[in-house]
């Protein structure tokens, strides 16, 4: 058994005219995911709750504001516990300025139930991580 407990990170589903934004994860092997589309979002730290995390965490990655996120729910596997909150995109995606990852997109269902979608950036289709993919599947199931 591990002595190791399970990291915590919050995680922001940003939904925009029917897409949502997701995070093209840099491409260097030493991070988990590396190369694949997440969710924007990570780490809590000392003290913090989820939400400050995820508000935290979407303002450092890409410079935005929102406020009020809904809590969608909770992922958690033996490494770590994934609090999932949503909150609509409110400004055009050329807005934004992406300060961690290898590129952004508004993702379309299709896309998300393919497994892939196209980045302008790497230049090719890449593939969704799969816990992520599971996420916004569930999400958009329950979304309707």
């Amino acid at each position: 058994m591990s002595d190791h407990l399970p990291v915590e990170v919050a995680l922001a589903i940003l939904p925009y005219e029917g897409k949502f934004l997701m995070q093209l994860r840099d491409n260097i092997p030493t991070i988990l995911y590396p190369g694949l589309w997440g969710l924007f979002g990570g780490h809590m730290e000392a003290g913090e709750t989820p939400e400050i995390a995820v508000e935290r965490e979407v303002l450092e990655e890409i410079g935005y504001q929102f406020t009020n996120p809904q809590k969608f729910g909770c992922y958690n596997d033996a490494r770590v516990i994934r609090h999932i909150f949503y909150a609509p995109l409110t400004v055009d995606i050329d807005k934004l300025v992406l300060t961690e990852g290898w590129d952004l997109g508004l993702i379309t269902p299709a896309q998300i139930e393919a497994g892939f979608a196209y980045s302008e950036i790497a230049g090719a289709e890449r593939p969704l991580g799969a816990v992520h993919q599971q996420i916004m599947l569930d999400f958009i199931e329950w979304w309707g």
